[in-house]
């Protein structure tokens, strides 16, 4: 581990880590980066997959070193009965275990809920799966796009008329998965404070999803009718709200040119009025209130026109000056540059001793009191098998 100093609100709270991959990973991260003391906890013959996927930094899976910084890492093989008492061991000594295998995997190893719960009553186990621990979806395998598709969320991704699009990050998985983690793993914590005891917590990604529909699911209860994509208000219905190509751009170097892209979020009545009398179009005020769509489409083709007219630096300016919430579609080799995402510090640099310097996500709730932060790199694996056991165990 780095010799950087723990802080944050979860400052003494130890959470054994099962998790593979990214929902789980990335959960116990984001609460290790908070304080936690989170011991990932892997077998000699089956690490964690996301160790071998590139790309690779010095052999190093980049995608590990990005979900699995803040912790300590414990080679155990826990299908053996001295590695199971071993693991039980831990347990006792434990606030919380996080897993992410499919229901009944644990159990059959004799490390499940019942087993834990009776070598430590205030454990917190929390099980991370895509369908959850019941149900007749509960022991099929998923994946992100999976759940997406089965949760509805899907169904409303993409351009009206057209097949759905997977969507460009891991929405079931993080929004799902790794949020759903930590906010199941807190709400428990506090209700242990209130009764001193732990319990199962089940976490599906699929159900974890669904409050993402919260806005279409209403719009479909109010009217009778399945919204469809590209035509839902917050999403492709209003010409007010939406994203426009800008004028191109040119490299000075290489001449090669790059499409740039502004996010128009004009919503309330006052901005769009506000845009529509600066670019001297009162025609265009009308479309505050629900169009044809084949209306509602020809005034984007005419918006497309007007903001292809100038950049996405001149519009980003323009939108400043004029309290219009335009802003620009960064891509990822822009964010670091931003002068606003460098106030929040949320791409940070980190050490590596292996992989070297590298570029992270940081921490993204700023606490006043208990400041959080990355408190060092990923660990390579069973770095911290001895030190763990002996302060766990022995001590």
């Amino acid at each position: 581990m780095s010799s950087t100093s723990v802080t944050g609100p979860l400052r003494g709270l130890r959470i054994l880590d099962l998790t593979r991959l990214l929902p789980g990973p990335l959960g116990t991260m984001l609460m290790a980066d908070m304080g936690a003391e989170v011991i990932k906890i892997e077998q000699p013959a089956s690490p964690d997959y996301v160790r071998l996927f590139p790309p690779y930094s010095n052999g190093e899976s980049v995608n590990y070193l990005a979900y699995n910084r803040s912790k300590k890492s414990v080679l155990l093989d826990y299908s053996t009965d001295e590695g199971r008492e071993t693991f039980l061991k831990l347990i006792e000594t434990a606030d919380v275990l996080v897993e992410q295998f499919r229901p009944g995997h644990l159990d059959r190893l004799g490390l499940g809920y019942t087993t834990a719960r009776s070598r430590n009553p205030r454990i917190i186990y929390v099980s991370v799966t895509g369908y959850g621990q019941t149900g007749p979806y509960a022991h099929l395998a998923g994946h992100d796009l999976n759940y997406l598709g089965l949760s509805g969320v899907l169904s409303l991704s993409g351009e009206a008329d057209q097949v759905p699009v997977i969507p460009g990050v891991q929405l079931a998985d993080i929004a799902g998965g790794s949020y759903g983690c930590v906010m199941a793993t807190l709400a428990a914590v506090y209700a242990r404070q209130q009764t001193g005891e732990g319990q199962h917590v089940d976490v599906s990604m699929t159900d974890c999803v669904m409050p993402l529909l919260s806005v279409a699911h209403a719009l479909f209860v109010g009217t009778g009718h399945v919204p469809e994509r590209g035509r839902m208000p917050l999403s492709g219905g209003q010409p007010n709200y939406g994203v426009y190509r800008c004028r191109d751009e040119a490299d000075p170097e290489t001449g090669d040119v790059t499409p740039r892209y502004v996010a128009l979020g004009t919503l309330e009545p006052k901005f769009w009025q506000k845009f529509c009398t600066l670019v001297d179009r009162p025609d265009w005020l009308g479309f505050m209130v629900p169009q044809a769509p084949e209306k509602v489409d020809q005034c984007k083709k005419q918006i497309q026109a007007l903001l292809a007219e100038r950049t996405q630096a001149e519009w980003v300016q323009i939108g400043t000056d004029h309290d219009l919430l335009i802003t620009p579609v960064l891509t990822l080799d822009q964010l670091a540059d931003d002068p606003h995402i460098q106030a929040r510090q949320m791409i940070v640099e980190e050490q590596h001793p292996v992989a070297g310097t590298l570029a992270g996500v940081g921490v993204p709730i700023k606490f006043s009191a208990t400041p959080a932060h990355p408190s060092g790199p990923a660990p390579q694996l069973g770095a911290d098998t001895d030190s763990v056991l002996a302060a766990c165990i022995s001590g």
